[in-house]
């Protein structure tokens, strides 16, 4: 059961609509907010944005200026909305063994508010990316990997990889030192979902070796999907600089030169969504521009 989705005229840009509704499981209810780009569009990309702790999706949206982004481009953005009574903080429960499988607690809450956008609005359901900060992040990786049928990509900023911690205590260990990734599930018929990762080398929230968990990971359940070593992955290392400040892109390609998956270290950088806009809280607007790329890298990742 949903609520009638509001929409109302996103500020700024012209012919689209920003709104908010509600989406109830029959056990869990979760707000949200959807962004849908004017002008006539076929079966348009989602992208599911999912925010940081002390955030919402307004703040979210605002912050990482991506619905400017998906009015260019054309596609819908999705933003739950994590509630007070869920996490008192608005965390998604990344770290509660509760909500690791498929199936079970908020990745089936978010996976069902996505098929529902997914059936009242016009989508390419083989183009839907889903994409966070922090405790968003950790969630979206949770989510590429336990809904590989449904998500084509996976943006992680600032996060951690699937089960780096089963309780409170061991959040908060793997936040402050990081923390070794689980061995990945038998392959099942889907492959590992391609995942862009980005992180800020001064992050004093969470070390930045997680992000380097989330892509082994990622690599390990490829190279399982495979049958064979790393699946003849290869990683080419860059830098440059961006925004005013200097950057190490890590790219994972197979052998057919397809990019399966990118590692983005900003040196300087905290816990903050790099690129970002100053309107929105946890935000550095120095930097790459982490909407832009993951937006590229997801169209790319979809595409191929």
């Amino acid at each position: 059961m949903a609520l009638p989705w509001a929409g109302a005229p996103a500020q700024g840009l012209s012919g689209s609509r920003f709104g908010h509704g509600l989406h109830d499981d029959g056990k869990h209810a979760l707000r949200y907010r959807l962004f849908i780009p004017g002008g006539e569009r076929g079966p348009m990309p989602l992208i599911v944005m999912l925010h940081g702790c002390g955030q919402d999706a307004a703040d979210f949206a605002a912050g990482t200026g991506m619905n400017a982004l998906a009015q260019e481009h054309g596609c819908l953005v999705l933003y739950p909305e994590q509630s007070c009574s869920a996490h008192c903080n608005k965390c998604w429960n990344w770290y509660d063994r509760a909500h690791h499988r498929r199936g079970e607690g908020e990745p089936a809450l978010i996976a069902g508010l996505t098929r529902h956008i997914m059936a009242e609005h016009a989508v390419d359901a083989g183009r839907v990316a889903v994409a966070g900060l922090s405790a968003g992040g950790a969630m979206a990786v949770i989510l590429g990997r336990t809904y590989p049928d449904l998500f084509s990509a996976v943006g992680c900023h600032s996060g951690l990889a699937h089960g780096s911690a089963g309780s409170d205590a061991g959040a908060l260990l793997a936040m402050r030192t990081g923390a070794s990734p689980p061995a990945p599930p038998a392959p099942s018929a889907h492959a590992a979902v391609p995942v862009i990762v980005f992180h800020g080398d001064a992050d004093a929230t969470v070390h930045r070796t997680n992000s380097r968990g989330v892509i082994r990971q990622f690599l390990d359940s490829h190279a399982l999907h495979r049958r064979a070593a790393d699946a003849g992955v290869a990683v080419e290392a860059e830098t440059g600089s961006s925004g005013g400040r200097a950057f190490t892109r890590h790219v994972h390609r197979e052998p057919t030169g397809g990019i399966v998956a990118e590692e983005w270290t900003v040196h300087g950088a905290g816990h903050a969504w790099s690129g970002g806009d100053a309107r929105g809280s946890y935000t550095d607007v120095r930097g790459p521009n982490a909407s832009q790329e993951m937006l590229r890298f997801f169209f790319g990742s979809m595409d191929a």
